[in-house]
């Protein structure tokens, strides 16, 4: 199983990304755990790059992201899967669309097939966004902001927007979850999602 989780920054994706987790270990089934940017050496790099780093050319961004995708699905996700371990992903493909292809304006069909390209069309089976108003999220986020948090809340508001607009588009795998419920509440509701999967 591939699942994986979005939302504006300060949704509650790490929470319900390591509740899943725990659930689906006291299930008896290997998890592995990960997260975007990140999951492998090269993708910490990136991370460390397009969140701490100076502003850049959002197409630069874009393509730092997919080169972190990459390598996580080949040195990672697609590995966990061929073994039969379930995969729990804090942020994929479609945190590119909603950020860079429609947020930043270049476009949801080129920043689609960027990224179908460099993960050989490798999809999650599910992917759960929690929807919240960014006010709210802004409101829940801790310590310094990274550069992308501090675009402030009408970016974040568009990225909101952004998400909303691919859980239209792509009924099939997304699906729009309250992200104002209570922790334990969402938690409750994907593991409800995820039962047809296991």
């Amino acid at each position: 199983m591939f699942v994986s989780i979005e939302g504006v920054d300060g949704s509650g994706k790490s929470t319900q990304a390591r509740l899943l987790q725990e659930y689906l270990r006291g299930l008896g089934r290997e998890v592995v755990a990960t997260r975007e940017p990140g999951g492998t050496d090269l993708g910490e790099r990136v991370r460390q790059l397009v969140l701490d780093g100076s502003e850049m050319a959002p197409w630069a961004e874009a393509a730092l992201f997919a080169a972190s995708r990459a390598e996580h699905t080949a040195e990672v996700i697609r590995p966990a899967l061929a073994r039969g371990a379930d995969v729990v992903c804090d942020r994929f493909i479609d945190s590119s669309l909603a950020y860079q292809g429609i947020a930043r304006g270049l476009g949801l069909e080129e920043v689609l097939v960027l990224n179908l390209t460099v993960v050989q069309g490798l999809l999650p089976q599910r992917t759960f966004v929690l929807a919240l108003d960014a006010a709210t999220a802004g409101a829940r986020r801790r310590g310094n902001p990274d550069r992308i948090e501090r675009q402030g809340d009408a970016f974040q508001s568009e990225v909101g927007r952004a998400y909303t607009s691919l859980a239209e588009r792509f009924a099939d795998r997304l699906e729009l979850v309250d992200g104002s419920l209570p922790p334990d509440e969402i938690a409750a509701i994907l593991r409800r999602r995820v039962e047809d999967l296991l």
